[in-house]
């Protein structure tokens, strides 16, 4: 790693190793951008950084737009970009892909560091402005870096790649809740347009379908008398007709069976005599009534 801060290396760090290593030492800060760079390190490719982003901070300034600030949290695993009110993680940035960190020398409050993106695998100059701890960040930044090289070479290496799997299972967990998000707001999207689809025209009357069977027919009740229906212009129902003897007839064009008024000739003589039987008993009993 290159860093500026090499310079302080006789002094002694400023905070315990396990504030980096179990937790974190946040500061506060204004926030420049950040923007590409053609190279991983070097003092030159960060003045060049720090003029073009101050120059478009200087266009935004003139428009009325102030420079946001940003809370930083600096651990043994990387150096956390986030809004201070909201805690909302804006960058990221792991400590095995900071490349480069220093202070401006011309300008005391100014400090930056380059960290190669997970993504597109681009370098990119963070810039920042704090008036009183700039060089404190940078320092810290670089204690974070101490620490973080003796813990790998105690653990033989293995420490790094675990922290690799934790950011990626970390940025994979942030992509699925970024997901959830949007499919719950289509979901309630969808929901709102059933709703305005179910809703009745204001003054209209809801009319309850009536129940059918099986067969999609209305159910037919002995009780219940049947009453001709209005006509849809609204004018009554012509009364019932009769329907003439030749249309009594079944779907085969046949005549009601009635077994009693067929003629003696229609049956065998055996079933001709019970025929007459009934008849005589059936005579007998309406008598005795």
């Amino acid at each position: 790693m290159n860093r500026a801060f090499n310079r302080k290396k006789d002094k002694s760090w400023m905070h315990t190793p396990e504030a980096l290593a179990k937790h974190y030492i946040a500061y506060n800060a204004k926030f420049l951008g950040n923007t590409e760079v053609e190279a991983p390190k070097g003092t030159e490719v960060v003045k060049d950084a720090v003029r073009k982003l101050k120059f478009q901070r200087h266009i935004k300034k003139s428009e009325g737009q102030k420079i946001p600030k940003v809370e930083l949290q600096i651990s043994i695993y990387g150096v956390k970009i986030l809004d201070p009110k909201s805690k909302d993680v804006q960058h990221n940035c792991q400590l095995h892909r900071i490349s480069f960190c220093a202070d401006d020398k011309t300008d005391k409050r100014i400090f930056t560091f380059i960290c190669k993106d997970s993504e597109s695998n681009k370098h990119l100059c963070f810039v920042f402005d704090s008036e009183k701890c700039a060089e404190e960040i940078t320092l810290t930044i670089g204690q974070a870096f101490d620490l973080a090289y003796k813990k790998f070479l105690e653990s033989g290496g293995k420490d790094v790649e675990t922290r690799k799997q934790i950011g990626g299972l970390q940025k994979r967990i942030q992509e699925l809740e970024t997901e959830n998000a949007e499919l719950k707001k289509q979901l309630q999207e969808l929901e709102e347009q059933l709703m305005i689809a179910h809703v009745p025209p204001a003054g209209s009357v809801s009319v309850k379908p009536e129940s059918t069977d099986i067969f999609d027919m209305v159910p037919f009740s002995p009780v219940t008398p049947l009453v001709p229906a209005r006509a849809s212009n609204g004018c009554p129902p012509p009364p019932p007709t009769s329907l003439p003897p030749d249309m009594r007839k079944d779907l085969f064009g046949a005549e009601p069976f009635d077994p009693f008024t067929c003629g003696a000739a229609d049956f065998p003589p055996d079933i001709q005599s019970k025929l007459d039987e009934m008849q005589r008993q059936r005579w007998r009993g309406s008598k005795w009534d």
